[in-house]
């Protein structure tokens, strides 16, 4: 058994308005496990080093309310999500602010990685 079980939450937060809850996935539910995916990088030449940061793509877990990008929650754009304002989204908007947390736990000790929050900004044009 080589997955980390780490919780990751996902909010949604309109311009002045409350977050929603939009997505809680696991990090156990992807497909390759992360010595699987060192195994693809190294095999094919790539030089990894002590330090070296891996991304491991979309977290997408297996029901709808687990599902990691706007493009799977909103069925590309098909269906909306329906906020804790009343507002909807298919799609980030701007003034958007998206929020995840993500921590792992067994039944003596939580660890928790913090959360990143970033807004979104209109285009400057």
């Amino acid at each position: 058994k080589k997955r980390f079980d780490i919780n990751l939450e996902v909010y949604l937060q309109p311009q002045d308005k409350n977050p929603t809850l939009i997505s809680q996935s696991n990090f156990k539910h992807m497909y390759w496990n992360m010595s699987q995916q060192l195994a693809h990088h190294t095999i094919n030449g790539c030089n990894i080093l002590g330090g070296d940061m891996m991304g491991s793509g979309t977290i997408s877990g297996p029901t709808p309310d687990s599902f990691g990008s706007m493009l799977e929650l909103s069925w590309a754009g098909s269906k909306s999500i329906t906020l804790d304002d009343g507002s909807e989204r298919k799609f980030i908007q701007d003034g958007d602010t998206v929020v995840m947390k993500g921590w792992s736990q067994n039944e003596n000790v939580r660890i928790g990685f913090g959360e990143v929050s970033n807004k979104i900004l209109p285009a400057d044009f």
